[in-house]
């Protein structure tokens, strides 16, 4: 959930240049033709030699070389290649352990936010024979160590198909839609532990450990399609907080003997198994067993001849325990690096295989944001961590002892990095408030060597079309608490007047809006600013990068810290002499939508209008993993889920609401926006709904978001 609108944070922003001749934004440019669309690379892959790269260009993969940019090699072409399917399309990609074979992605049909099937084919870059994997759309499909054979999952089965002879074994037979799945997760898994593939093979290809659900007993929510005469009907396993999960086992399949030994995981059923990893052994296995409260971490090895497992790392909180996919274990064999807040940062630590803590590699009033991975040959731990400042992101390396830390890009700002095999090279997609991705090649040690994309086309629209630069702000509130915000000016901003607000926030646990990188919502946020209102967005109580104690304050009691940080900035924002307090909007998706909702409420003398996209409404709607972790269980904290459900005060509304709701929204269920209609009713206060039929959260396809945005800038008109 907290990435619910990262389909939306894609890039954008500029520098300001006034004229008298410019351009001005309209939602068509926005929403329909996407005008300020960067340009990116897509479908990098470091080469095994760690001295080229592949990209994916259409239906074409094309080798470059790091040092020289060069073109190397096209690995594939479609046009090239005998197939049968003629409007075949090449959606993704992925390379054999020895690079002999690709694995193609096509015709990819979306399930949820993470999982699709589609068609995959294999092609033999000896031979330039296609294959196809199965007669029909799968899923998960991946290559075995040896790239003889593929593992996929089929109607909640996982097979294996040899690619030589295209022979297919069916590796498991009970499952069962809305009972029993074998190898991908359930739906709470896939949106909540950001994961969709819940089978791994082995290092030596003689195994393949996966996770079974067992969903009989998780109740159906069902929603109503309107394609046909009657609606079509879709009911999918959806457990809410505090009611029945799937039952989960972990088990290993052996190739050679067609045995499947269970993994021991603990007499207790209402657990998590969130993670499966194989060690550098072949013969161990390790998974990550979470308890129902998600405030004890245990790091298990699981032997795959007795399935005997052990504990070797275990870590306990008196709130909660993220889940960061950060273990490696390193290529000598004794040795894993894992991170943890412990010490009331997110940091890297360094554990011998048998859980004894060797030393905490980094450490320091900062969390680190990404570990990108440990280079044996340098001694070298590389990541990204917000040290300079939580609005930015900066490329630092280290030695595993702790030592010999150093800065690897300065550029104020936002990096993000792909490194090379070999980590001899690292490509940095660089963002700051005002400039869209600017691509470079890299050295190890920071020193750019080529620029591969500058998006000076986008710059110079931005120019012409007039952006405002965002600046950053910070302010303490009444409780001395330190918030970090932005905001947008409009153009040619005259100090005389008083401007209304327009509001933004998402808000959630461990999120962040004001950032010092480039978001396409900005180009909306531009729109509004040169239709005459101040944006400003602010980072409240319960967001990230700023350590454990700044972002676990609000467990137990999501809304109320957010709430009051939102309500003072808001009049922090009102008693600046060009703002107008009497004309203040707040809008959010999503957590967001369910803290816009809430300031209009809570703050109904302060809040002239809200606006509020696919809201949470009462965390007893919400499922159980996202909800439980941050709130406990409603069976224990029945005032914490109630106290701030936005149902429940309805009638201290002031001001104008717009509320926007899929009808299909498999996520934040439209039950919530249907709850809280009917308390408005109650209440008697009048407000505006827009729904719209067959859209999921993210509300978008066709002319929809359009059509959306639309609404939203004639009831700004309208109400402030």
């Amino acid at each position: 959930m907290k990435k619910i609108l990262f389909f939306l944070i894609i890039a954008i922003f500029a520098s300001p240049i006034f004229s008298q001749t410019h351009n001005t934004l309209s939602l068509e440019d926005v929403w329909l033709k996407y005008t300020f669309y960067p340009s990116t690379i897509s479908g990098i892959r470091s080469m095994n030699s760690g001295v080229s790269y592949s990209t994916l260009e259409g239906n074409k993969i094309v080798q470059y070389s790091y040092k020289t940019g060069n073109i190397e090699a096209t690995i594939f072409d479609l046009t090239l290649v005998e197939h049968n399917n003629k409007a075949l399309t090449i959606d993704d990609y992925e390379f054999s352990a020895d690079e002999s074979k690709i694995l193609l992605t096509s015709d990819i049909e979306e399930i949820y936010r993470h999982s699709f099937k589609a068609y995959f084919y294999v092609y033999d870059l000896k031979t330039k024979k296609l294959t196809q994997i199965y007669n029909d759309k799968i899923q998960l499909a991946s290559f075995s160590p040896l790239a003889d054979k593929i593992a996929f999952v089929y109607k909640n089965n996982i097979y294996y198909q040899n690619i030589a002879d295209k022979e297919v074994t069916q590796i498991t037979t009970d499952g069962e839609w809305n009972k029993i799945i074998n190898g991908a997760p359930d739906w709470v898994y896939e949106e909540e532990f950001s994961f969709s593939k819940a089978f791994e093979w082995s290092p030596n290809g003689k195994n393949i450990a996966f996770i079974r659900f067992d969903e009989t007993n998780v109740k159906e929510f069902d929603m109503d399609y309107y394609t046909e005469l009657y609606p079509k009907e879709y009911k999918f396993k959806y457990p809410k907080a505090g009611e029945t999960n799937s039952i989960v086992e972990l088990q290993i399949y052996n190739l050679d003997t067609k045995k499947i030994t269970k993994v021991d995981v603990g007499q207790k059923t209402d657990q998590y198994i969130s993670r499966i990893k194989w060690t550098q052994n072949p013969n161990i296995l390790s998974f990550i067993r979470l308890n129902r409260l998600q405030n004890k971490f245990e790091l298990l090895f699981a032997d795959i001849e007795t399935g005997n497992s052990k504990p070797v790392y275990t870590e306990t909180d008196n709130r909660y325990i993220e889940l960061y996919d950060d273990l490696t274990f390193l290529e000598d064999g004794k040795h894993f690096i894992i991170s943890s807040e412990k010490d009331g940062y997110k940091h890297l630590y360094l554990y011998d295989v048998n859980g004894n803590l060797i030393n905490q590699i980094t450490k320091g009033n900062f969390d680190i944001d990404k570990f990108l991975g440990y280079n044996a040959k340098d001694d070298l731990v590389y990541f990204t961590s917000s040290e300079t400042s939580p609005l930015e992101r900066q490329l630092y390396s280290i030695k595993k002892d702790g030592t010999n830390k150093i800065q690897l890009t300065t550029k104020k700002g936002t990096h993000e990095i792909d490194f090379s095999k070999n980590f001899a090279y690292f490509i940095d997609f660089y963002t700051n408030a005002n400039t869209p991705y600017f691509i470079t090649l890299n050295s190890a040690k920071g020193k750019e060597i080529r620029i591969l994309e500058n998006n000076s086309k986008i710059v110079d629209l931005m120019k012409k079309y007039n952006f405002v630069n965002k600046e950053f702000f910070n302010f303490n509130t009444s409780e001395n608490v330190n918030l970090n915000g932005w905001m947008i000016k409009p153009p040619n901003f005259d100090t005389s007047k008083k401007y209304p607000v327009y509001m933004y926030l998402y808000g959630g646990p461990g999120s962040q809006e004001v950032t010092d990188s480039w978001s396409y919502d900005a180009v909306w946020h531009q729109l509004l600013a040169q239709k005459g209102y101040l944006v400003v967005c602010v980072d409240n109580r319960g967001t990230g990068a700023r350590g454990a104690e700044f972002k676990k304050i609000t467990y137990g009691q999501l809304g109320k810290y957010e709430t009051l940080d939102q309500i003072e900035a808001a009049k922090y924002i009102g008693n600046l002499p060009y703002a107008d307090a009497n004309r203040i909007n707040i809008q959010g998706w999503s957590y967001g939508g369910y803290m816009s909702t809430l300031c209009l409420e809570k703050g109904a003398n302060i809040f002239k209008t809200a606006i509020a996209v696919a809201p949470v409404t009462n965390w007893r709607f919400y499922d159980s993993i996202y909800t439980e972790r941050y709130m406990g269980l409603p069976k224990d904290n029945a005032s914490g889920y109630d106290d701030n459900s936005p149902i429940n005060h309805t009638n201290k509304i002031k001001g104008n609401l717009l509320l926007m709701h899929g009808l299909t929204d498999d996520n934040v269920h439209f039950q919530n926006s249907a709850e809280l209609i009917s308390k408005l009713i109650k209440s008697d206060i009048q407000f505006d709904l827009m729904v719209y039929p067959n859209k999921n959260h993210g509300i978008y396809g066709g002319n929809t978001r359009y059509y959306l945005f639309t609404k939203v800038l004639n009831f700004l008109d309208e109400n402030l």
